[in-house]
């Protein structure tokens, strides 16, 4: 019979901590498996599993069902999962732990000023973004909300490999790092526009760090398009990723990209000794 999925989080099945190695590059008298195994659990939960038992918790996690139930009950009580006895869910405070990102991270206060100078300069909403795994994450935004339908809500994650910023940063990635990305990353199909070919896909991301920028469109949503330049700190690392989403309406690729694309590199590039 074969073993349980385990969700990538998840720290070994013996219950008794002790017993735990800990990762590479961290002493064994740093390492608290107990709190990997308690964010093992949270991030457990997603849209294919809003609610659960404490053994379905342990088989996405890797625990038995009994260290599970020990989790998802000291969650409850800390108020971060609720249940009705047999089923657990997350709770609003579980946002606590991304609002504190938002309000002490240094990066998302600095590009404020500038994503509202980009949002005047376009009159389309503006984004920062950062590359967390597999996906996109949006930690700063400004501009008008008429587009909400085809934009993004603070912390919000979407695959990367459907959004400009998202290809833009998998472009940028070190040779090896890319070429291990493309070997075993499966490539998920969103609408008739979404590349879902490896080799396709190779040679965008190669057109992309050659170009320095993105376009994306209906990749992920057919009204959707998304135009994105790197951001990079004082020392030339990426930082991130400047982009713009807007829905396609009347207006050409080639317009939008002549509208939008020089904006952003002079956003870009006017904050690069901020960060």
């Amino acid at each position: 019979m074969p073993s349980p999925a385990r969700h990538p989080h998840a720290g070994p099945a013996d219950d008794d901590p002790t017993a735990d190695a800990a990762p590479a590059g961290l002493d064994r008298r740093d390492w608290i498996a107990g709190l990997e195994r308690g964010v093992g659990i949270i991030e457990a939960f997603d849209d294919a599993h809003p609610r659960m038992t404490a053994s379905e918790a342990g088989q996405r996690t890797g625990m038995t069902r009994t260290a599970a139930r020990r989790y998802l009950l000291t969650l409850q009580h800390m108020g971060y999962v609720a249940s009705d006895g047999k089923l657990f869910w997350l709770t609003p405070r579980v946002l606590r732990l991304g609002q504190s990102y938002l309000e002490s991270a240094r990066l998302p206060r600095i590009v404020q000023p500038f994503l509202q100078r980009v949002a005047a300069g376009t009159h389309e909403t503006a984004y920062l973004s950062v590359l967390d795994g597999d996906e996109v994450v949006y930690i700063a935004r400004n501009g008008p909300n008429r587009s909400m339908n085809t934009g993004y809500v603070l912390g919000a994650r979407v695959p990367a490999q459907v959004t400009a910023s998202g290809m833009l940063m998998l472009a940028l990635r070190p040779d090896a790092e890319l070429a291990h990305w493309l070997e075993t990353h499966e490539l998920k199909v969103f609408t008739s526009h979404t590349i879902a070919s490896k080799a396709q896909m190779k040679l965008e991301l190669a057109r992309i760090r050659a170009q320095g920028w993105a376009l994306s469109e209906q990749q992920l949503d057919l009204n959707s398009r998304g135009i994105a330049v790197p951001l990079r700190d004082r020392h030339g690392e990426l930082a991130g990723a400047l982009n713009i989403t807007m829905p396609i309406g009347q207006e050409g690729s080639d317009e939008a990209v002549a509208r939008v694309l020089p904006v952003l590199r002079e956003t870009a590039q006017a904050m690069r000794n901020l960060i």
